[in-house]
C-alpha cells in the first residue's frame, strides 16, 4: 500500500512539472533583416536619391534597409513591444529624433480595459495607423514603398483606444498623438494631435480602411492645423489575383489663423499577381500632387506633380527568406530630378533585396 501511494505521488508530481512546463510562455522573441542595393540612373554623386524618398535611399552601394529586434509580451489582459531598430530607413526617418530616440523602432504598452470585449488602451511608440504599406517590406506587395507611404507617417507616439467586434469585422480606434511621425515633440508645439481609423473585413477576402489625421506639427507661435484623410482597399479578387487601391488627401493652414489652405493629395493602384505558390509579380501606378510643397517642396513653378510606376518579383526562397527584385520611374511636370547633375523631369532606378525574418 505504501507503495502504491509513494508511485501515485511520484506520477502526480511529473504530471503537474509537465504541465507548467507545456504552459506557453507570454514572452516572444523575434527579429527583421532586410539588406537592398539600389542603382539610380541619375547617378547622384553622393548616393543619396531623391529627397523625398525615406526607404531604400541610398544608390549603388550594398546597405542594410531596416534591421531590428523585438520583445514583445502578452497575456489576455495586457501587452507589450519593445523593438530596437537600425538601417538607412532608421536614419532617414528618425533623423529628428534626439539621442537613442533614433533607434527605438518600437515601445508600447496595453491594458484591457473590458472583461467580455476586444476593448484596448495601448500608449507609446506605435506603427502608423495612416496606410497599408509599413517599414517592414516583407510585409508589402512591393519591394519600395510608394510616395504617399514615404510622405506621410510610418510611426507615430502617443496614446489609443482600440476595439475590434466579436465577430472581428470591424476596428476602431481613437488616438492622441504628439505630432506627424514624431517621438519627442517639436520645441514650441503644445498642441495635441488627433486621429481614427476604422477597419472593415466583411470577409477574408476584402478590407476596407479609413484613417485620419488632425494637428499641428509646427511652433505653436507659427501654428498650421493640417487635416489628412487616408482611404484605401484591399481586395483578393481570386486565389491567384490581388488588388490594392487608395486616395490620400491632405490640406494645411497656408499661415497662422489663416482661412486658405495648400493642398495634396496621391491615388494609387497596386495590382498582384501570384503564378507560382512562392512567386509573386506586382505593379504599381500611383500619382502625388503637391503645388504648394506642403509635403514636398520643390521650389518650381508647378511643385511636385509626379507619376510614379514600378514593376516588382518576389521569390520566397523560404518561409522566412524573400528575394525580390523592382524596377520604377518616376516622371514629374517640372524638372525636379537630376541625371547627372543636369535637371530632369524624370528619374528611373532599380532595387534588389533580401529580407530575412526570424
Amino acid at each position: 500500500m505504501k507503495k502504491i501511494i509513494i508511485a501515485s505521488l511520484i506520477l502526480l508530481s511529473v504530471k503537474s512539472f509537465a504541465q507548467t512546463n507545456t504552459t506557453k510562455s507570454p514572452f516572444t522573441f523575434s527579429g527583421y533583416l532586410e539588406t537592398y542595393y539600389t542603382y539610380d540612373f541619375g547617378n547622384p554623386d553622393n548616393h543619396n536619391r531623391p529627397a523625398f524618398t525615406y526607404s531604400h535611399n541610398r544608390h549603388n552601394e550594398i546597405n542594410l534597409n531596416l534591421g531590428f529586434v523585438k520583445a514583445s509580451y502578452n497575456t489576455d489582459n495586457v501587452r507589450a513591444n519593445l523593438a530596437l531598430a537600425t538601417g538607412t530607413y532608421m536614419n532617414a526617418n528618425y533623423a529628428a529624433e534626439p539621442g537613442v530616440l533614433k533607434n527605438i523602432y518600437e515601445a508600447n504598452a496595453g491594458v484591457k480595459i473590458s472583461k467580455n470585449k476586444d476593448l484596448w488602451i495601448d500608449a507609446g511608440i506605435f506603427s502608423s495607423h495612416l496606410g497599408f504599406e509599413s517599414a517592414v517590406g516583407r510585409d508589402n506587395w512591393t519591394l519600395t514603398r510608394s510616395i504617399f507611404a514615404d510622405n506621410s507617417p510610418y510611426f507615430e507616439t502617443g496614446a489609443k483606444i482600440s476595439y475590434t467586434t466579436d465577430n472581428g469585422k470591424w476596428f476602431i480606434s481613437g488616438l492622441v498623438l504628439n505630432g506627424w511621425q514624431r517621438i519627442q515633440r517639436v520645441d514650441g508645439n503644445n498642441t495635441p494631435a488627433f486621429g481614427h481609423q476604422l477597419t472593415y473585413k466583411p470577409n477574408s477576402k476584402i478590407t476596407l480602411n479609413s484613417s485620419s489625421f488632425i494637428g499641428n506639427d509646427k511652433a505653436d507661435s507659427i501654428k498650421q492645423m493640417r487635416y489628412f484623410h487616408n482611404l484605401y482597399g484591399i481586395f483578393q479578387i481570386t486565389e491567384k489575383f490581388a488588388l490594392t487601391a487608395g486616395f490620400d488627401i491632405g490640406a494645411e493652414q497656408k499661415s497662422k489663423g489663416s482661412s486658405s489652405y495648400n493642398t495634396w493629395y496621391t491615388p494609387i493602384v497596386i495590382v498582384k499577381f501570384s503564378p507560382a505558390e512562392k512567386h509573386n509579380i506586382a505593379l504599381r501606378g500611383e500619382y502625388y500632387s503637391d503645388k504648394n510643397g506642403a509635403i514636398i517642396g520643390t521650389g518650381t513653378a508647378n511643385g511636385f506633380k509626379t507619376w510614379g510606376y514600378s514593376i516588382n518579383y518576389d521569390y520566397l526562397i523560404r518561409n522566412n527568406v524573400m528575394w525580390r527584385i523592382e524596377g520604377r520611374g518616376f516622371s514629374s511636370q517640372d524638372r525636379v530630378f537630376t541625371m547627372n547633375d543636369k535637371p530632369s523631369n524624370n528619374n528611373y532606378f532599380i532595387t534588389t533585396s533580401l529580407a530575412i525574418a526570424f
